[in-house]
C-alpha cells in the first residue's frame, strides 16, 4: 500500500513539472522581452488544461489511499492550483497581445444560434446560468488569483519583516483559493442536481406534425391536408399516452380555429370532391366506425380494463351496459355502419349517459372527423391505428422501410384502400393484445420486481417484435393488471415489458412503461443506459423511443437485477 502511494505522489510530482517547465518557458520569454509564436501559446495552452485533469486524477487516488493525509495533500493541491491559474492566465495575456484584429464583419456562422421558442414551465427546463458559466469571466478571475512573485525584491530587501509579509500574502491566496474552490464545488453541486432532476425523466412536447403546420401556416403554405396531417399527429400522442388529456385539450384548442379557417376556405362545393374537418366529441373505442360495438368495447384498452372485459364477471358487465343502452346483441355484433339507423345515431348519446354507472368518465373525449366525398368519414384516431398497424406489419416480405412507405401513403385521401387495408389489420393487431393480455392476466404472468413489475414473453408473436405493437401491448396489460391488482403500490409502480424478436439469434425487445399515474413521463431512457453499463449488458438503443431497447437473451436476467438495484 505505502509502495503504491508513493508511485501515486511520484507521478503527481511529473504532472506538476510540466507546468513547472512550461512557467520557466515564460518566464525566459519575459526576461528576453519577446513573444512566442501564436500557434505555440495554443499548444501550451491545450497542455496546461490536459495537465490539470491528470493531476485531479491522481490527487483523487491519493485522497482514496490515504484518507488520514487528506489534509496534508490539499495543501499539495492548493499549491499546484495557484501555479496552474498563474501559467493560464499569463499564456492567455500573451494570446491577446499576438492575436490579430478582429474582422469587422464576422461571417454569419460565427454567429450565435438562438432558438426561439414558448417555455413550458411545466417542463422544468434549468435556467441558462444554472448549467454555465462565462468563460470570460473564468479567465478574469484566474487573472486576479495570479500570484505575484516578489522573490526577488524580498532578496534585495531582506530582513524578517520582508518574509512575514511574504508569508502573509501566501496565506491569504491560499484562503482565497479555497473560498473559490469551495464556491467553485457548490456551484457544480448544483448545477448536477438540476441537470440531474431534468434529465431523469423523458417525456413529449408537442408533434412535430403540428409544429410543421405552424411553420407553413406563418409561411402563408398552409393547407388542410396539413392541417389534417396535424390532427393525427397530436391524435397519436394521446392514444399512446405520450402526452396528457391536458396537454391534448391544450393542442386541439391551438388547432379548432385553423380548422374553421381552412374548411371554410374551401371554394369546391361538389359533394364528390368536398373535404371537411369537423370537431366533436368522440369515443375511446377504437375503430367502433369499421367494427362492431362489442368488438370495439371489448379490444379498447379503456372500457376493457374498466371493465375488466378478460372475465366472465367483465362480459356480464358489458351485457349490462348494452341492455342499459337499449342495443340489442345481434345489432351490438354487427359491423356499426349496418346497425339500426336509430340505434346509432342514440349510439354517442347513450355511452356518454350511461358512463358514470359503469365507471368510464373518460369515455368521451374532443376530436377531430375527415369527412370527404359521400361516405368517407374517418376520425384522426382512425388514421392512428391505421398507420400504426400498418407500421407493425413487418415480415419476411416486407421490410419496415416497405411498411414505413406504405403507412404515409395512407395519409393521402387518393389511398383509400391502404387506409382501408391498416384498419383491417389494426384490428386483428387489438384481438391479438386482447387475447395475449387475457392469457397473462390469468396465468399470473405479470411478477413484481420491488420497484417496477416485468413480464416475458417467452413465444415470438410477429407483432410484439416490433416496437409500437410491444408498446401497446406493455400499456394495456399494466393498465389491466393495475384493474385487478390488490396491492395499493400497482399504480406507483412501471412495468418493464420483454419480448423474442430472433430466437434463433438470441435477441430480444425491450420496452419500459411508466406508471399509471404518472403516463406521459418515462424515466426508462436514463435507466436502461445506466443499468447496461452496470452489468455489463449488450443493449442497441437505435430507436425513436428512448424506453426501447433490443438485448440479448442472455443478458436479460442481470440486466433487471441491474435495474432492480438502480430503481430501489
Amino acid at each position: 500500500m505505502a509502495e503504491e502511494f508513493d508511485i501515486l505522489v511520484k507521478q503527481r510530482g511529473a504532472v506538476k513539472g510540466k507546468i513547472t517547465r512550461i512557467k520557466n518557458v515564460l518566464g525566459q520569454h519575459t526576461q528576453n522581452q519577446t513573444i512566442p509564436d501564436e500557434f505555440l501559446l495554443h499548444t501550451q495552452l491545450k497542455t496546461i488544461d490536459a495537465t490539470y485533469e491528470e493531476f485531479n486524477h491522481f490527487q483523487n487516488k491519493i485522497y482514496a489511499a490515504k484518507p488520514a493525509e487528506a489534509d496534508d495533500q490539499e495543501k499539495k493541491y492548493v499549491e499546484f492550483e495557484a501555479d496552474y491559474n498563474f501559467v493560464r492566465a499569463k499564456v492567455c495575456q500573451l494570446l491577446r497581445g499576438v492575436k490579430q484584429e478582429p474582422d469587422p464583419q464576422p461571417p454569419a456562422a460565427a454567429q450565435p444560434i438562438c432558438i426561439l421558442g414558448e417555455m413550458n414551465p411545466d417542463e422544468g427546463i434549468p435556467d441558462f446560468d444554472t448549467c454555465f458559466q462565462d468563460s470570460e469571466d473564468e479567465d478574469d478571475d484566474d487573472e486576479d488569483d495570479v500570484p505575484v512573485d516578489n522573490s526577488d525584491e524580498d532578496d534585495e530587501e531582506g530582513g524578517g519583516g520582508a518574509g512575514a509579509s511574504r508569508e502573509r500574502n501566501r496565506i491569504e491566496r491560499i484562503e482565497r483559493q479555497l473560498l473559490k474552490r469551495r464556491q467553485r464545488r457548490e456551484w457544480e453541486e448544483k448545477r448536477n442536481q438540476k441537470l440531474f432532476d431534468y434529465t431523469q425523466f423523458s417525456y413529449y412536447g408537442s408533434s412535430s406534425a403540428l409544429n410543421i403546420f405552424e411553420l407553413a401556416w406563418h409561411l402563408s403554405k398552409d393547407s388542410i391536408d396539413l392541417l389534417w396531417w396535424a390532427i393525427v399527429g397530436v391524435t397519436e400522442q394521446l392514444l399512446l399516452g405520450k402526452i396528457d388529456s391536458a396537454a391534448y385539450t391544450f393542442f386541439t384548442e391551438k388547432m379548432r380555429p385553423h380548422v374553421s379557417r381552412l374548411t371554410n376556405k374551401a371554394t369546391d362545393q361538389a359533394i364528390q370532391t368536398s373535404v371537411k374537418i369537423l370537431f366533436e366529441n368522440d369515443l375511446h373505442l377504437a375503430l367502433y366506425r369499421h367494427w362492431s360495438v362489442l368488438d370495439s368495447l371489448k379490444y379498447s384498452i379503456y372500457p376493457a380494463c374498466k371493465m375488466k372485459l378478460w372475465t366472465y364477471k367483465g362480459e356480464k358487465v358489458m351485457h349490462e351496459l348494452l341492455v342499459d343502452m337499449g342495443l340489442p346483441l345481434v345489432q351490438a355484433k354487427q359491423t356499426f355502419n349496418a346497425m339500426d339507423l336509430v340505434l346509432r345515431k342514440e349510439f354517442h348519446d347513450k355511452m356518454e349517459k350511461f358512463a358514470d354507472k359503469f365507471h368510464l368518465p373518460e369515455i368521451v373525449y374532443g376530436s377531430f372527423v375527415l369527412q370527404y366525398g359521400y361516405r368517407n368519414k374517418y376520425s384522426a384516431a382512425d388514421y392512428v391505428y391505421s398507420m400504426l398497424a400498418i407500421l407493425e406489419s413487418v415480415k419476411k416480405d416486407r421490410t419496415p422501410e416497405t411498411c414505413f412507405l406504405q403507412s404515409m401513403d395512407a395519409l393521402s385521401r387518393s389511398n383509400k384502400e391502404i387506409l382501408d387495408e391498416g384498419i383491417e389489420i389494426c384490428k386483428t393487431l387489438l384481438s391479438t393484445i386482447f387475447k395475449q393480455v387475457q392469457s397473462s392476466l390469468e396465468m399470473h404472468a405479470v411478477y413484481s420486481a420491488g420497484p417496477f413489475l416485468y413480464f416475458i414473453l417467452q413465444e415470438e408473436i410477429p407483432f410484439f417484435t416490433c416496437p409500437y405493437g410491444l408498446i401497446m401491448l406493455a400499456r394495456f396489460l399494466l393498465n389491466g393488471h393495475v384493474a385487478v391488482s390488490r396491492n395499493r403500490r400497482a399504480r406507483e409502480l412501471p412495468l418493464i415489458a420483454v419480448a423474442p424478436i430472433d430466437l434463433a439469434r438470441g435477441v430480444s425487445l425491450l420496452v419500459g412503461i411508466p406508471p399509471v399515474c404518472e403516463e406521459s413521463k418515462s424515466l426508462f431512457g436514463k435507466a436502461f443506459d445506466q443499468a447496461a453499463k452496470k452489468s455489463g449488458s449488450t443493449i442497441s438503443q437505435d430507436f425513436f423511443e428512448t424506453s426501447v431497447i433490443q438485448i440479448r437473451q442472455s443478458d436479460c436476467t442481470k440486466f433487471l437485477d441491474a435495474m432492480t438495484v438502480l430503481l430501489s
